[in-house]
């Protein structure tokens, strides 16, 4: 016996709600997942932050005063976490007392909504370490401008770096540290 297939309206009413349910929810997950940013690098190569240049009042050179080169204060290499992540970082103080975070040779995922945060937490390996930056205190630097590459996020004047101790990329979409690393002196 043979069953009758076809549509009938309550049926085609069912495959139309059915459909239009499908396209709204691809239609909220693509913004709020970025899938596509796992197949998207963004490169950034930002040179140092430039030092302070002093004026040589008995300078006879026509050309520019040399730069004082920045003191590294702090510095750490990253770890992965949720996502493959290489690369260092350092805090850099110029001789007008700005202070900048310092990451070179970036190497990790793209993703949503990725934040450059200063953090009061230790940096742990594997997933133990995946959800702790967000447990205490933390200062965003701002939005990763690449996830490749080298570039400069500016310290506040106000931040204690003492209460500071790591760095880590992270995602505040999906609330996880992409990579970290742990400051020393």
């Amino acid at each position: 016996m043979v069953k009758n297939l076809v549509a009938t309206p309550g049926r085609r009413r069912v495959a139309w709600l059915v459909l239009a349910a499908g396209v709204a929810i691809v239609a909220v997950a693509l913004p709020l997942f970025q899938p596509w940013k796992l197949w998207v690098d963004e490169t950034v190569d930002e040179p140092p932050p430039a030092a302070v240049t002093a004026a040589d009042p008995g300078a006879t050179s026509a050309g520019p005063p040399p730069a004082a080169e920045p003191a590294t204060i702090a510095r750490g290499t990253f770890i992965s976490h949720e996502h493959d992540t290489t690369g260092t970082v350092r805090v850099v103080r110029g001789s007008d007392g700005s202070r900048y975070l310092r990451i070179e040779d970036l190497d990790t995922s793209n993703g949503p909504a990725l934040k450059v945060w200063l953090t009061d937490a230790p940096v742990l390996a594997g997933k133990d370490g995946w959800f702790v930056f967000d447990d205490g205190r933390y200062v965003d630097l701002g939005a990763l401008k690449g996830n490749k590459g080298s570039q400069n996020y500016p310290i506040p004047a106000g931040v204690d770096l003492a209460g500071y101790r790591s760095v880590t990329i992270w995602c505040a979409r999906f609330r996880v540290s992409f990579g970290a690393a742990q400051l020393t002196d």
